[in-house]
């Protein structure tokens, strides 16, 4: 999840769902089991942030090909692929009605 205020999110689902939450710095956090694999984050949006709001993330083995074939389908990068500690690397792309979709890699 991208937002304008992150630290007001993690508060709200944290408290909502009892979701365990681990605050990696000022712009982003980790949300899942201390110790395990994160499910999810939350992520501070900024005023040229590339999305904001709920993101659904798929796995995929190549971050690349898969990037490139979402463009090929009419898809456009939105978030370049970054590494993300305990998660490998995420990317996200818009497919062609405009709804964001996450990828992760290894």
């Amino acid at each position: 999840m991208s937002t304008p205020d992150a630290p007001r999110a993690r508060r709200f689902y944290q408290e909502m769902f009892g979701w365990p939450v681990s605050v990696l710095d000022e712009t982003y956090a980790l949300v899942g089991e201390e110790g395990g694999r994160p499910t999810g984050g939350v992520g501070q949006a900024g005023p040229v942030s590339p999305y904001t709001g709920v993101v659904v993330y798929f796995q995929v083995d190549d971050m690349d090909a898969a990037l490139a074939r979402a463009e090929k389908l009419g898809g456009s990068r939105r978030l370049e692929p970054q590494s993300v500690p305990g998660m490998g690397r995420m990317a996200v792309f818009t497919d062609p009605d405009g709804n964001p979709v996450g990828l992760l890699s290894p």
